[in-house]
């Protein structure tokens, strides 16, 4: 469990250095970098699968270029949001359709906390006369949907083969 999720963190990693597009004041667009993530949730559970998002957004704060230091951006924007994806792992397991609504809902959780980081943290952006809450949602909601389009589309394509291959690996080495 523990080697998987060494594993899942460093995949997640070396996927989000693969930038489609880059925001101005942070976040981006990347290569399915949620995925290793969410089939380790799926494999492990939500609890399993929080605590490896958690120490994924250590990671990739200490590996990635920073837009913002402030306390609260980290532990939110990375801590929080990406620990939220492991919430997946109460969802998956039992079919497609459920691993794909948790993946959703995890992913709409992380949309959430970063939206409260973009109001907190990055309200002074919002243009004069707009709403900060309106600014973080749509700032978000930017590069957000596009990614996590990105990471259904993947997860469609892997989740079944990759969960009957760890099932089989699981069982024959027990």
């Amino acid at each position: 469990m523990l080697v998987e999720g060494g594993l899942v963190i460093a995949m997640a990693q070396i996927l989000s250095m693969y930038v489609i597009y880059q925001m101005p004041q942070g976040g981006a667009v990347k290569a399915a970098n949620l995925v290793p993530l969410l089939i380790y949730a799926y494999r492990w559970g939500g609890r399993a699968g929080m605590l490896t998002g958690l120490v994924y957004g250590i990671v990739h704060f200490i590996l990635g270029f920073k837009y913002s230091v402030h306390y609260l951006s980290i532990i939110l924007d990375y801590l929080l949001a990406y620990g939220a994806i492991g919430i997946a792992g109460f969802f998956g397991g039992a079919g497609t359709v459920k691993a794909f609504f948790g993946a959703v809902y995890a992913a709409l959780t992380r949309f959430a906390i970063s939206a409260i980081s973009g109001v907190v943290v990055f309200g002074a952006y919002a243009p004069e006369g707009q709403s900060p809450w309106v600014y973080s949602l749509l700032y978000n909601a930017t590069y957000m949907l596009p990614d996590l389009i990105i990471n259904l589309v993947v997860l469609a394509v892997l989740y079944v083969p990759v969960m009957k291959g760890l099932r089989r690996v699981s069982t024959n080495h027990r």
